[in-house]
């Protein structure tokens, strides 16, 4: 009987062959639900991460980046919790679903302080697990300063020998003190802040931050 061997897989045929996409970005989500942060506002927060990322160019920026997506709620110095783990953005699908649990997710803590440093501390820590994202990125909100725990100072700094960026939202009612704040000891070098004018600003805001973090991998 004669036997049919399929053909060996020529050099061209390989090159041609389609590579895995590495991830790109990892970008973690830390939200404030500190004492200051009353219902509505958390839900301001919720509502306006799950709109900014239906956004269609943050949609297809995230999902050609295979970035990994995580929220982190916020508050006292033992007050940290990832509220949703790593998710990797293989598809619109897979967007639509972390969306989703966005809106939905409930809050974490009540009438806590606020510790910026160990919410800092306690997001480089995450990556640990997206050793393979190229890019890392904590996207931090808040609508004061620390007046609990570490000094953030000191958080960034590590940041900065690891590599990971840190970029803040700053949510103000009147003037420019947190986003000074943000600027002065929260941000690593490279890193940026923008300024909500209130929590109704605040879907708005987000879906300009994230747009920017994503934007050099718009290709």
């Amino acid at each position: 009987m004669r036997r049919f061997l399929a053909p060996a897989l020529t050099a061209a045929a390989l090159t041609c062959a389609p590579a895995v996409q590495a991830c790109q970005t990892a970008l973690l989500l830390a939200i404030d639900v500190s004492q200051s942060i009353d219902a509505a506002e958390y839900r301001f927060q919720t509502e306006g991460l799950a709109e900014a990322l239906g956004d269609a160019e943050i949609s297809e920026a995230l999902v050609r980046g295979r970035m990994a997506l995580a929220v982190m709620q916020w508050s006292g110095r033992d007050a940290q919790q990832i509220s949703i783990p790593w998710t990797r953005m293989h598809t619109p699908a897979d967007l639509a679903l972390f969306a989703e649990r966005a809106r939905k997710m409930p809050r974490a803590y009540i009438m806590s302080n606020t510790a910026v440093g160990e919410a800092l501390s306690t997001a480089m820590a995450q990556f640990a697990d997206v050793p393979d994202c190229a890019r890392k990125v904590i996207d931090v909100s808040g609508d004061g300063p620390d007046n609990a725990g570490t000094d953030p100072r000191a958080a960034r700094r590590t940041a900065e020998r690891a590599g990971i960026e840190i970029n803040g939202l700053a949510i103000e009612s009147l003037g420019l003190s947190i986003t000074t704040y943000f600027k002065r000891s929260v941000i690593t070098r490279g890193g940026f802040v923008m300024t909500a004018r209130g929590y109704r600003d605040y879907a708005r805001t987000l879906r300009e931050k994230i747009r920017r973090e994503t934007a050099q991998i718009m290709f």
